[in-house]
């Protein structure tokens, strides 16, 4: 697993450059490493290297890493599509959800989430590109979804997260993410306290730093090739 140690580091170093670049302080972006179809092991080679938080996309595979991991400090976020019959497992056993974009797994996961537990964080997907292949909800349509979050006691909106259409050109892969920070700053002049952008991943994770940025999303770039599921 020290080819999991190496490219740890080197995408550590993508991001404290990118963070230079953009004249924004050191360590003002978080690495999230998207484990799915991943091995445990892979996880703990990770976690020794001093990575802590963890993506996955695929449920019932977390579930068995989160069970196989329980004697590690690790933070769960949830960032595949969310299915309504999926809401209470997410609700018990993550602590960051990054795809919520309907009020329905709102009202679910905020009347299953344990009360013992501190609330669960949420991201809201944009579709940001208007793709019909991408979940997310409408920019038009996000004020009435957060507000529908903020009144969900065991529920905290964090931020927004988007998957942009794919592109090659760092000034098109930005102008999608400045959408996605202007998003935010909207929700922020209607009171919302937001603080997080969850946007990029291995391939324009420097122009969603230099858009503002304050979690990127980095799988293969940190594992290697993806795992057949």
């Amino acid at each position: 697993m020290t080819d999991i140690s190496s490219r740890l580091t080197h995408v550590q170093e993508r991001i404290r450059r990118a963070e230079q670049e953009a004249g924004r302080p050191a360590e003002s972006v978080r690495l999230l490493a998207v484990s799915k179809t991943q091995p445990a092991s892979a996880i703990r080679s990770a976690y020794a290297n001093g990575q802590r938080a963890f993506g996955e996309n695929y449920l019932q595979e977390a579930l068995e890493k989160i069970e196989q991991l329980s004697d590690l400090n690790l933070e769960w976020h949830f960032i595949g599509p969310i299915q309504s019959n999926k809401t209470k497992a997410i609700a018990q056993h993550f602590d960051w959800v990054h795809s919520v974009d309907r009020e329905r797994i709102v009202s679910r996961l905020g009347e299953q989430r344990p009360a013992e537990l501190p609330p669960l964080n949420i991201c809201l997907q944009v579709n940001i590109d208007a793709e019909a292949s991408k979940a997310g909800v409408a920019p038009s349509q996000l004020p009435a979804l957060a507000a529908a979050v903020a009144k969900q006691t065991n529920l905290k909106l964090r931020g927004l997260m988007a998957i942009p259409a794919p592109k090659s050109d760092f000034n098109a892969q930005r102008e999608s993410f400045r959408r996605l920070a202007q998003l935010a700053e909207s929700l922020k002049d209607e009171g919302h306290l937001v603080d997080t952008l969850s946007m990029g991943m291995s391939d324009d994770l420097e122009a969603a730093i230099d858009a503002g940025s304050t979690l990127v999303r980095i799988g293969s770039a940190l594992f290697g090739p993806r795992q057949q599921k």
